[in-house]
């Protein structure tokens, strides 16, 4: 044999998975070794000065427009010789190239050298694997795998750290660590020992969950479940404190708990420049929707707040006892007018006496509703004049009012 023992060595080797690639043809996936790989593998096992290669025949079988570009199609066949020795090995083979450019010479050109390449390939195949010649194997048997990656556990070691930062212990196992943080978690015995020790440790959970995502391996929740464990040592610690103080309303917490935690709400009104008190009161809203309008006498009705009776605050609607009830018709026309005190002058009627009338009766009706400030109406009205039992019931509409229904 003229070929050394090297070299026959090296046509016999399996080729690498990584110089295969693959394209989909009508359907079918296709896998090929790239021209220049197989040139590269031809200098190498055969010498740069031992081999070359030269066009026999080429044809172009199509020429002509392709859409906006010129297309062009040829076939050819070329000759691979490769001296080893005293001896000339002699390899043909034939191949089909197409090419489209925005001039005709450009597409010739792509079109004549696919063709000499794809042919180079095929006379190169012949000598083995290392040139493609693994490809045409369905099993692809001479083709060399990537070996899989173990999926084994993350490299170590964890280090749980105390309080101070000083390191307490290190574990080899990810599901060690995460023990070994619940249980110093759970042991911790005040709010800021705890988030303390939870500092020290977070960029050792966030290195464990980036190094699992980097293995692949299946989702274990250890960081989740670390930051589920560490609310729940929270809220424990901070029930006990919060009834310690006298007091079972969740809203009161400790002074040592971070800024985002809720703080007790502040009743502005008893400030020294307090805001006005506003009242919720679901079921005064019900008995108001309950009340037929009082522009034209229709029921059902809505429960309208009068946006004048009191400042305005930003997403904040009027307190509860400055509602009057409205139909939807008239409850959609007061609120396309930007000017509502207008719009209750051009009716004759003053709201603001109505919404004091159906507040007392309200209270009659349920205890559960809280007493109204007085002084909270911006337009003051006197409660004790503002019910005259010689007007008639608010469930019972003026009848002048009836006869100018709007639609």
């Amino acid at each position: 044999m003229a070929l050394s023992d090297t070299q026959v060595r090296q046509l016999r080797a399996k080729l690498e998975a990584k110089h295969v690639k693959s394209r989909n043809a009508n359907g079918v996936d296709l896998h090929y070794v790239e021209g220049w790989h197989v040139i590269a593998e031809a200098n190498r096992i055969f010498g740069y000065d031992a081999w070359d290669r030269r066009t026999l025949v080429s044809h172009c079988v199509w020429s002509g427009p392709s859409g906006d570009y010129h297309g062009a199609a040829y076939t050819a066949r070329v000759r691979v010789s490769v001296r080893a020795g005293d001896i000339t090995i002699v390899r043909e083979g034939s191949g089909t190239g197409e090419g489209k450019a925005p001039t005709p010479g450009q597409a010739h050109e792509l079109a004549l050298k696919g063709a000499e390449t794809d042919a180079t390939k095929r006379a190169l195949a012949t000598f083995g694997n290392p040139f493609g010649l693994a490809l045409y194997d369905r099993e692809q048997l001479g083709v060399r795998r990537a070996k899989a990656e173990k999926a084994s556990s993350p490299i170590g070691p964890w280090i749980l750290r105390s309080e101070s930062g000083a390191e307490d212990a290190s574990f080899d196992k990810p599901s060690a660590f995460a023990d070994a943080l619940r249980k110093a978690l759970t042991e911790a015995n005040d709010i800021e020992l705890l988030f303390a020790i939870w500092e020290q440790n977070v960029e050792t959970v966030r290195a464990l969950n980036r190094s699992l995502k980097q293995k692949q391996l299946p989702k274990s929740g250890i960081a989740p479940q670390l930051v589920s464990h560490l609310k729940q040592c929270a809220i424990a610690l901070v029930k006990p404190a919060s009834r310690a103080n006298g007091s079972d309303n969740p809203e009161v917490v400790p002074a040592s708990l971070p800024s985002k935690v809720a703080r007790p709400k502040i009743d502005k009104s008893a400030l020294t420049f307090g805001e006005p008190k506003r009242i919720r009161s679901k079921d005064h809203l019900r008995f108001v929707a309950s009340q037929p309008c009082l522009i034209c006498g229709r029921s059902p009705s809505h429960a309208h707040h009068l946006r004048y009776a009191q400042s305005k605050g930003l997403s904040l609607k009027v307190s509860d006892e400055f509602t009057v009830p409205l139909c939807a018709i008239h409850h959609r026309n007061i609120h396309s007018t930007g000017k509502e005190h207008e719009w209750w002058q051009e009716r004759n009627v003053d709201p603001l006496v109505v919404a004091n009338r159906l507040w007392e009766q309200s209270r009659e009706k349920y205890q559960g509703v809280p007493v109204a400030d007085p002084e909270v109406a911006l337009n003051s009205v006197d409660r004790s004049t503002a019910v005259q039992a010689s007007e008639p019931a608010i469930c019972k509409p003026d009848p002048t009012r009836l006869a100018d229904r709007e639609t």
